[in-house]
């Protein structure tokens, strides 16, 4: 089965709930906490009910071409330096959005790092993958968005659908 994502502007919450009702309920939304977005327009949010698929689109992983790679250096070669924290996969065309972004998962230029590779039974490109987004999706909430989830665990910092909106139409109340 076909994991998709749906991508759509959303100004106000009723908006929201009205998209909700027709096309979801959703496992996952993601939108911008920054302004101006990154990766994202003005209001736009992402869903799906898969996390990776909700991951990639955000980081236009078809549209840029991207993809795991083995980095030139790796636990093999010992003739090459390399950064204690860096793992031997990068992100090829990883997104230049984020070069300024802090995150425990990546470098600016897409190197996956140490931390993500760390729980990872083994160094296949898949596993890495699938390690890599797991954290990432632990992240984003750092790196300016904002995930809806129903799981806690897979990102603490997330809220659940119907506290985003009691907060979202609080604050429309009051404006």
């Amino acid at each position: 089965m076909e994991k998709t994502t749906q991508r759509i502007i959303l100004l106000e919450s009723r908006d929201f709930k009205k998209f909700w009702k027709s096309k979801g309920p959703f496992r996952y939304a993601l939108t911008s906490r920054e302004f101006p977005p990154i990766l994202l327009e003005p209001e736009e949010w992402i869903f799906s009910d898969d996390i990776t698929a909700l991951l990639k689109e955000l980081m236009q992983w078809e549209k840029r071409k991207m993809k795991f790679v083995q980095a030139p250096f790796s636990r093999k070669k010992k003739n090459i330096l390399k950064p204690e924290d860096l793992s031997p996969w990068r992100i090829v065309d990883f997104p230049e959005e984020w070069e300024r972004s802090e995150c425990s998962s990546f470098t600016p230029v897409g190197y996956v790092t140490e931390e993500v590779t760390s729980a990872v039974a083994s160094e296949e490109k898949a596993d890495v993958e699938a390690a890599f987004f797991k954290k990432l999706a632990r992240d984003i909430n750092g790196i300016g968005y904002v995930l809806l989830s129903p799981e806690p665990i897979l990102s603490p910092g997330a809220a659940y659908v119907e506290e985003y909106l009691k907060e979202w139409m609080a604050d429309e109340a009051g404006n």
